[in-house]
């Protein structure tokens, strides 16, 4: 199905933002890889780690860049000071230890553990995104995130014909398998769970792994977090706003290279996922239903726009069996290790990020055009992007596109 834009959001978590990579000014400027594991990292090292995620205007792809350009996160740390001072900024807030010790200990308490994207184990298909949330909570079996993922999703006020199809898709495909994912909400997504949980769930959660919503699944979330895996970005004690629920829908189709939708209305959250996993190249099936059920109307409208039609569980599984075959994240970080000694950050002279502040303005304008506009290379431009991120006078849009912020100009 043709990829569509998801809409914008704002949220708790660092919003999710691209940037450009290393690249020949003739060539598409590209982003920079999400950095391969290396190592689990140790406790001092995930703290400084949840330090530079929580400081002023780190986001995801800033994250990745500074992890990348400095070698771990207490260099990148150090930097951030004269960074942000080269990008306009006199002073910038780094997040306390003690406030990320208490977000440590609270996470402890409940029995979740933090997972960053430079550790093994972060679920590949979310890793392999333009700008992947750096840091989840995860409760339960973490091996579940590196398995092959199906998402099934759907409508919260379900039919019983629907319930049931999502009970049999999830229990075939779990039993092919697949460890099926979804976001605990009413409905088909509940149905996908219970059928899964003997073979291999993860829920992606809206609010902290604390926080029960809504609260009838209670037992069934508890259930999750002992046999399967519950999964969120935000830290314990998170509650969720409207707007959170949406930025859940893009990391169930995230760590999913394939969405199966089940009952959708013409107007839901179900299609923001269903375009939100388009945007990101997976694979999105749909079961079809009767023309005269309005929860149908989605389903019946996604197969017409190019989403794939399935009627039984074998056409999910048959079409999906390359995946079984496919190497894991892990198996691929033993094949190609970061390099140990990262390259230097190069200085940016301050003629040349005057220049990009003068081809920046409040329209979004791809990182390709900004190159041409104002010469530099792409390497001195990814490091001035940086330097204006962290000062907080750029915004950074998805798909390379960059703007300057509202109050950003000077």
């Amino acid at each position: 199905m043709a990829p569509v834009h998801p809409p914008g959001r704002p949220g708790q978590p660092p919003r999710p933002e691209t940037g450009p990579g290393d690249g020949d000014l003739g060539h598409r400027t590209r982003l920079t890889p999400a950095p391969l594991p290396q190592a689990p990292l140790d406790d001092a090292q995930r703290l400084a780690c949840l330090r530079l995620i929580r400081s002023d205007n780190v986001g995801p792809v800033t994250f990745r860049e500074l992890i990348n350009h400095f070698g771990g996160a207490d260099a990148a740390l150090a930097a951030l000071p004269e960074l942000s001072r080269r990008g306009g900024r006199q002073s910038i807030r780094i997040c306390p230890r003690e406030q990320a010790e208490r977000e440590l200990a609270a996470a402890g308490r409940i029995g979740a553990a933090p997972l960053f994207t430079i550790e093994p184990g972060y679920p590949p298909a979310l890793a392999a995104l333009d700008a992947p949330p750096p840091l989840l909570y995860i409760k339960g079996d973490a091996a579940l995130l590196t398995r092959p993922i199906v998402a099934i999703v759907g409508a919260r006020n379900a039919s019983a014909a629907g319930q049931k199809l999502a009970r049999n898709f999830a229990g075939r495909i779990g039993a092919a398998g697949y460890v099926v994912a979804s976001g605990l909400a009413r409905g088909i997504d509940r149905a996908a769970h219970e059928a899964a949980l003997s073979t291999g769930t993860v829920a992606v959660l809206a609010g902290g792994l604390d926080n029960v919503y809504p609260p009838e699944h209670a037992e069934l979330q508890a259930r999750i977090g002992e046999v399967g895996c519950l999964l969120s970005e935000n830290a314990p004690g998170f509650v969720p706003r409207a707007q959170d629920f949406p930025r859940r829908n893009r990391i169930v189709s995230g760590i999913s290279p394939a969405v199966l939708i089940v009952e959708a209305a013409r107007r839901s959250g179900t299609l923001i996922t269903a375009r939100t996993a388009a945007e990101q190249g997976r694979e999105v099936f749909a079961v079809p239903g009767h023309p005269l059920d309005p929860r149908a109307e989605g389903t019946n409208r996604l197969i017409k726009n190019g989403a794939t039609m399935v009627t039984e569980p074998e056409d999910v599984i048959e079409a999906l069996a390359p995946m079984l075959r496919e190497p894991t994240r892990a198996d691929l970080s033993s094949l190609s290790p970061l390099e140990d000694a990262p390259a230097a950050m190069p200085e940016v002279r301050a003629q040349e990020r005057d220049r990009l502040l003068a081809a920046l303005g409040p329209a979004p304008i791809d990182v390709d055009e900004l190159a041409r506009a104002t010469g530099l290379s792409a390497r001195a431009l990814q490091v001035a992007l940086i330097e204006l991120a962290l000062a907080g006078r750029i915004e950074r849009h998805g798909h390379q596109l960059v703007s300057l912020a509202p109050d950003g100009s000077g």
